[in-house]
């Protein structure tokens, strides 16, 4: 069986950005038989419902490109005032749209937060299963990583937490083994 492609996105656009460090860490992390890809959402516009089917951008398309290529998606989210940030929100609008274009179908989905505070994006974690459904993903259950008080777990661009680098590599274990059964069906 060819290896499973993870598309990793991320919510982060500032150099040094948690959600950058995490999927970095990620890449790293992916058991055997899987591979992680990332793709910045940097230059995807605002979604204008005007202009969907008449001229779609390139950065949009070459992001539903991507994802079509991929068997899975790992989505990761810092949490802005108790949900996901706007341009994350977008670049999703953008990539399901329209509605017989939708680039997320069928697409097993995992998300990993992240906050500077206590909780770890755990609303911001929420927000995102909830966009997950509601754009035809398959958001997948089980361990999901959390980073609390990230500006102590992680250093230099790299996840350096243990507790946390475990949770990571079980989760991108589960996404994996849920695209090989996607896969077969």
């Amino acid at each position: 069986m060819a290896k499973i492609r993870i598309l990793g996105f991320g919510a982060s656009l500032r150099k040094g950005g948690f959600s950058t460090a995490i999927l970095e860490s990620a890449k790293e992390l992916v058991p055997e038989g899987a591979t992680l890809e990332t793709f910045s959402l940097e230059g995807i516009p605002a979604f204008n419902q005007d202009i969907e089917n008449s001229a779609m951008p390139k950065r949009v398309k070459a992001f539903k490109k991507a994802i079509r290529g991929a068997d899975a998606l790992l989505i990761v989210t810092p949490e802005y005032n108790y949900s996901v940030p706007g341009y994350l929100k977008n670049a999703i609008d953008w990539a399901s749209r329209p509605d017989a274009d939708n680039s997320f179908i069928g697409k097993p989905a995992s998300v990993m937060s992240s906050s500077d505070g206590q909780f770890g994006g755990i609303r911001a974690s929420l927000h995102m299963r909830q966009i997950m459904l509601g754009s035809g993903m398959h958001a997948i259950s089980g361990i999901e990583v959390k980073v609390t008080n990230a500006d102590e777990k992680i250093k230099n661009g790299k996840v350096t937490d243990k507790k946390i680098i475990g949770q990571m590599k079980k989760q991108l274990k589960n996404l994996t083994d849920w695209a090989i059964l996607m896969k077969k069906k």
